[in-house]
Order: structure tokens, then C-alpha cells, then sequence
């Protein structure tokens, strides 16, 4: 039994996280000092806040100085050019965070230019906004944030070179990332920089570009990741293909929703070489599936002659039948007379048969 006033043993999973702290606090490649100040004013771009243990952060080509402390999440404040795309909430990492009783790794943040006394995200939204959520349920205990701090705020080109290297040293790229990264590094550096940063060769760039550049014609999206999404489809497309007026038509039913499963765009390559389907889907009452319709047999068929052979002939005529063709004959007496009496011949044909 223990004795009153006795602390409880430690059990091994408080010691395994106490030497996973301690392992973070003796990063490789860093030489720390040991002065803590907190200094009256700030300097331009820089903090005004030094926390112990002063380091030397080298992430490629980038050297920084760096300090780590904790901060309230009200001080810290996401990037609104943040490369990651897509949601951020998610129930696993709250659960780890949980289990963890914190976050492991610190953020890494810098002064920010325009708030005095706040600090920017560089790396590590997920985590912020992850323990928000926590703290916003009533576990006060997640307020407070391990960050890693530079000595002065970077510079656009620094700020997208270091969120690069960290991300490929963790191997965390994803596709829609690393179309806008791509984007952006051509902005920067130009393209062989870029490709030799990403790894890529210049063709591989210039279509990670070209989706990038195509992904702005679909705004409005619930889901703003969704946009690269509907680029690659489309940019599958043979260039022969990707016309002008193509584009503005998927661009138009996307948005519409006539089109709502991007996979879909990949019947396009069957729509567009064919004449009457493609101008269907081009007009503004056309869709994918009602193109597809309209496509010519892959195959003739073989002339057996008879009533079967003159029915089927007669089907892919009218699927083949222009849009606008249909606008011109609307109302025509004549011809709304004839379909009256194909209709009344065919259900008498079909009670035959059946019968």
C-alpha cells in the first residue's frame, strides 16, 4: 500500500513519452545556446520574444535561426498561402493528440508582418487546427502549443523552399499539393529550379502547371481540393482534344451540375472525335450521358435485311439526330402527325410480337 504523500510509480507509457520529448529536444544539426531574453521592443519583421535555447536550423539550403517555447493557439495564426490543400479537422490526429496528452512536435512558426505579438504558421496547420478543435470542446489543456519560433519572418521564396524540403523529407506529398507547389516554384525560381527541387523532370512540370492553371476555371466548388481533381480528368484529354469550347463546356456543366462524377469526363475521348455526339455535348441542353447516345456503332452491323434490321436502323437515325435539327422542326404538324402514328404502329407491332 502507499504511503500517503508518495508520488504513484511511473508506468512505462509516461516513460516512453518522456524520452520521445527529450529525443525532440536533441534534434541532430542544431547548436543551441543557453540565454533566455525577452527584449522591450521588437525589430522590424523579428520577434520580440527569445526563448531558451537559441538554435541553428538548417533545412536545405536555408539556415535559421530558431527558439522554441509554448504559446497560446490564439497566438498563432494560420498562412492564408498555405500550399496543403483540402480539409484539416481530423478525428485521428485529435485522437493522438489525446493519447499523447499534447502535441510531440512543436510548430514551426515565424513573426508575423502584420499582427505585432502573433506568429504565422510555416508548418503545421493540421496540428493547430487540430488542437483548436480540442480546446474548443472544453480541453483547456491543449491551448497551450510547443512551437519552434525563426528570429525574423521569412521571405515568400524561404517560407515555400522550407514547407518543400520538410514535407519531402517526410514524404507527405500529395498530388494536389504538389501541382500547387509546382505552380508556385515556376512563379519563384523558374522552371529547371523548380524541377530540380521537386525532383521532376520539365515535361512532368509543365503538366503539374498546365492542371494548376486549368484548376482556376472551376471555382465555386464546395470542396476547393475538388478543382485539381476535375483538371487531371480533363487534362487527360489529347491536346487535339482540349479545345477551347471543350473546356468552356465541362467548365459550364460542372458547374451547372450536369456533370458531377469527374471520372465521367473520361467518355469524352469516345464523345469528342465523333461529329454528331460532340456537337450535342457542346450545346447547352447536352450532357455526357445524353452524347454517348448518340455516338455511331463501333461496329455496322451485318444487313440480315427484315423488319429487326429496318427498326434498329431506324433507332440509330433518330440518336443520331443534331439537337439543332430537333429546334427546327419543333411545332411541325407534319411531323408530329408522323411520330403519332409510328408510335400507335409500333405499339401494335410490339402487342404482336409479345403475344
Amino acid at each position: 500500500m502507499e504511503k500517503a504523500g508518495h508520488a504513484a510509480p511511473v508506468n512505462a507509457e509516461s516513460q516512453e513519452r518522456t524520452r520521445r520529448r527529450d529525443r525532440l529536444d536533441h534534434l541532430p544539426s542544431r547548436r543551441c545556446s543557453v540565454t533566455a531574453v525577452r527584449t522591450p521592443e521588437s525589430r522590424a519583421g523579428r520577434s520580440n520574444i527569445v526563448g531558451v535555447g537559441l538554435q541553428e536550423r538548417r533545412l536545405g539550403a536555408t539556415v535559421l535561426n530558431t527558439y522554441r517555447t509554448t504559446l497560446d493557439l490564439d497566438d498563432v495564426v494560420p498562412n492564408e498561402r498555405q500550399p496543403r490543400l483540402g480539409p484539416k479537422e481530423d478525428e485521428e490526429l485529435q485522437r493522438q493528440i489525446v493519447a499523447n496528452e499534447g502535441l510531440f512536435e512543436p510548430l514551426l512558426v515565424e513573426p508575423h508582418p502584420d499582427l505585432p505579438g502573433k506568429f504565422r504558421i510555416i508548418d503545421g496547420e493540421r496540428r493547430w487546427t487540430n488542437s483548436s478543435v480540442l480546446a474548443s470542446q472544453g480541453h483547456v489543456q491543449y491551448r497551450n502549443v510547443p512551437v519552434e519560433i525563426t528570429d525574423r519572418t521569412l521571405s515568400d521564396d524561404e517560407r515555400l523552399r522550407m514547407w518543400i524540403y520538410i514535407h519531402r523529407q517526410r514524404k507527405e506529398w500529395s498530388a494536389r499539393e504538389k501541382e500547387m507547389v509546382a505552380y508556385r516554384l515556376v512563379d519563384l525560381l523558374g522552371r529547371a529550379s523548380a524541377a530540380n527541387i521537386l525532383g521532376i523532370s520539365l515535361r512532368e512540370l509543365d503538366k503539374l502547371v498546365d492542371i494548376y492553371e486549368l484548376s482556376s476555371r472551376f471555382s465555386g466548388l464546395r470542396d476547393p481540393g475538388a478543382s485539381i481533381t476535375w483538371a487531371r480528368e480533363l487534362m487527360g484529354l489529347s491536346k487535339k482534344m482540349l479545345t477551347p469550347s471543350v473546356v468552356d463546356a465541362v467548365v459550364d456543366k460542372v458547374q451547372a451540375k450536369r456533370v458531377t462524377n469527374s471520372k465521367d469526363l473520361r467518355k469524352l475521348r469516345k464523345i469528342l472525335p465523333d461529329p454528331v455526339a460532340r456537337e450535342h455535348f457542346l450545346s447547352r441542353e447536352g450532357d455526357i450521358d445524353s452524347a454517348m447516345l448518340r455516338l455511331a456503332p463501333s461496329e455496322k452491323r451485318e444487313n440480315k435485311g427484315g423488319l429487326g434490321s429496318d427498326l434498329q436502323a431506324a433507332v440509330d437515325a433518330m440518336k443520331r439526330m443534331p439537337w439543332t435539327a430537333l429546334a427546327d422542326l419543333k411545332g411541325d404538324p407534319g411531323i408530329l402527325g408522323t411520330i403519332d402514328e409510328a408510335e400507335a404502329l409500333l405499339k401494335s407491332l410490339r402487342k404482336a410480337i409479345a403475344e
